[in-house]
């Protein structure tokens, strides 16, 4: 790996981990600095969304607050840009105050100039919300 690839993997590792830090405090305008004009977001059970306040809206509908605790953050460079894959938990405060945690995710995200242009994620927060596993029962 010569030096401007080693940066470009640096510098779109630290991209990523600034937008999800601006995203979990809500700090739209800061996070809106990470991505590329024309910008894919797809979650769990969502319609794939364009703009941030789409996302925003449609996780309040969920939950009041998520957390993550990432433990790891993997790049890959690709033809076109690259790719980056964070993992880890969720802590989760639900609508109705009560809370879940150590939630498995998976965020996926794709690069090009140093931009996000993709934002594609996976967690078990279906199986984690209270209505969906009541207590001494799994869910089918």
């Amino acid at each position: 790996m010569n030096n401007n690839s080693s940066e470009r993997h640096d510098d779109d590792k630290m991209q990523v981990l600034a937008f999800l830090a601006a995203m979990e405090s809500r700090d739209l305008t800061n996070a809106r600095r990470f991505l590329a004009e024309h910008v894919t977001l797809e979650f769990p059970g969502a319609p794939t969304m364009t703009r941030l306040e789409e996302v925003v809206a449609w996780a309040s509908s969920r939950y009041q607050k998520v957390s993550k605790t990432l433990h790891g953050v993997d790049h890959c460079a690709t033809p076109k840009g690259s790719t980056v894959v964070c993992h880890g938990v969720l802590e989760v405060i639900w609508q109705d105050d009560t809370t879940s945690s150590n939630v498995r995710f998976i965020d996926r995200f794709e690069l090009k100039d140093g931009a996000i242009i993709r934002q594609q994620v996976w967690n078990d927060l279906a199986l984690a919300r209270p209505h969906f596993a009541p207590a001494g029962t799994l869910p089918s």
